[in-house]
């Protein structure tokens, strides 16, 4: 991504971060509503379909040229992979057995799998105080994950392991994104990636829609799917990409920990949601873990 402008305040930076991580808190919501009467592949298929125009029209009045080199294209199919086929399609395919308030606290380990990724990957040292911030969320996410019992046919914790690995996903798209923004720019980076993602993804999302009754959807499910293909996929999307190129990835991954409390906060205004006592504890002790994986 091309360097800010002179003056450019880090303040606006957060500021869009903050406004990211509301539409971001409210998808949880909307998901979990929407994904009880729209399977997983079909909705991720349509909310995928909307966000691509959107993102092809975007790309188109943005950007003059496409100035992709040849060896990145896979690089940004990769991208495209993580972010939609991965993330999108299990994060909503577990819903349908999880919680909103889940979802969005299994999404505020992400600065977890961004460093352990990083270590891996890119060869990042580990602290000891970040190894122990690490051990303390994943303990608190054990909590969450297995609320309701060690039982790994319960659909709840099922749910709740595909939401992790939807989450692991969302780690990959961030480090991986990183040189790509740097190189090309969020607006570019994020049309493309999401438009090869839609591809990777279109045989699956062809086969599945060919079978729901699209006749059966209402406006407020509409409504969801818009929220989620423009809001989600579009808006939030770009948003965590243009603020990536311009602070670290860590840094901004630590912000996803506001998901879970205004996730929270909505769902226990809209959706039948009653907070337990395993999930408190669990939501305290994984939040401590992520601040002090920060902190290290």
């Amino acid at each position: 991504m091309k360097p800010a402008p002179a003056g450019f305040s880090s303040m606006n930076v957060y500021f869009i971060v903050v406004i990211q991580i509301l539409i971001a808190g409210g998808t949880h919501i909307v998901a979990k509503a929407v994904v009880q009467d729209v399977d997983a592949a079909t909705l991720t298929f349509i909310r995928s379909i909307i966000s691509t125009v959107g993102l092809g029209i975007l790309l188109a009045v943005k950007v003059k040229r496409i100035t992709i080199e040849r060896g990145d294209w896979g690089k940004l199919a990769l991208l495209g992979f993580f972010g939609l086929p991965i993330n999108q399609f299990f994060y909503l395919y577990g819903m349908k057995f999880s919680t909103a308030a889940n979802g969005a606290l299994l999404y505020g380990v992400t600065p977890v799998f961004v460093l352990l990724l990083s270590h891996f990957i890119l060869k990042e040292k580990i602290t000891a105080k970040k190894t122990a911030g690490i051990l303390l969320a994943f303990a608190g996410v054990a909590v969450v994950v297995f609320e309701r019992g060690i039982d790994f046919s319960s659909e709840y914790t099922y749910g709740n392991l595909m939401i992790l690995l939807a989450v692991i996903a969302w780690a990959l798209f961030t480090i991986y994104g990183k040189p790509m923004i740097l190189k090309y720019g969020a607006i570019q980076t994020t049309c493309i990636a999401m438009i090869l993602g839609m591809l990777i993804f279109l045989p699956v999302g062809i086969i599945s829609i060919a079978q729901f009754p699209l006749a059966t959807l209402g406006a407020a499910h509409w409504a969801g799917i818009l929220y989620l293909g423009v809001g989600t996929s579009i808006l939030a999307y770009l948003m965590w990409y243009y603020a990536l190129g311009r602070i670290d990835a860590a840094k901004l991954a630590v912000f996803a920990n506001g998901q879970p409390v205004v996730a929270t906060l909505l769902a226990l205004a809209f959706l039948d949601y009653t907070i337990s006592g395993e999930f408190i504890i669990g939501g305290i002790v994984t939040i401590t873990g992520v601040i002090l994986t920060q902190l290290g």
